[in-house]
């Protein structure tokens, strides 16, 4: 697997940054892909929580199941995709730079391929992620950046 890695500087606080992100409620708001989220269980956010999120594959629309498997906050989390053709694992740190207004966040996303998806991944998946990541960074930094 090769690792898709980004990284953004956003003038707002690790906290704020990693609260938004964090909130998988917002994940529509920021990433391209992602059609809808909707909490499986009664678990709330943090560590070993569960989202099914409905993602848009080329014509496809995929859902999937990812479950928050590190929760570390303001510094890091990692969600891992646990179902499904295409499962995705994405590891976001946030760090603070200069005084602590301001974050560098940097997403790490790998790619699990079961049944379609070892085709799917090669050939598509990958190809949009690597697209899409950067956007997906800036909506966040425009995102937070704007908010009071």
């Amino acid at each position: 697997m090769s690792t898709i890695r980004q990284s953004v500087e956003i003038s707002r606080r690790p906290e704020d940054v990693f609260t938004y992100m964090t909130d998988t409620s917002h994940m529509p708001e920021w990433q391209e892909s992602a059609l809808a989220v909707t909490p499986v269980g009664s678990a709330p956010g943090g560590l070993g929580s569960r989202v099914r999120v409905t993602r848009q594959m080329g014509r496809r629309r995929m859902p999937m199941t990812m479950e928050m498997s590190e929760y570390d906050p303001p510094r890091s989390f990692r969600m891992d995709g646990i179902d499904g053709p295409v499962r995705g694992h994405v590891r976001g740190t946030v760090e603070p730079i200069g005084d602590g207004e301001r974050s560098r966040v940097t997403l790490a996303l790998d790619f699990e391929a079961h049944g379609i998806g070892k085709v799917l991944v090669p050939l598509v998946v990958r190809t949009r992620a690597r697209k899409e990541m950067p956007r997906n960074e800036q909506y966040l930094k425009d995102i937070l950046e704007a908010r009071p």
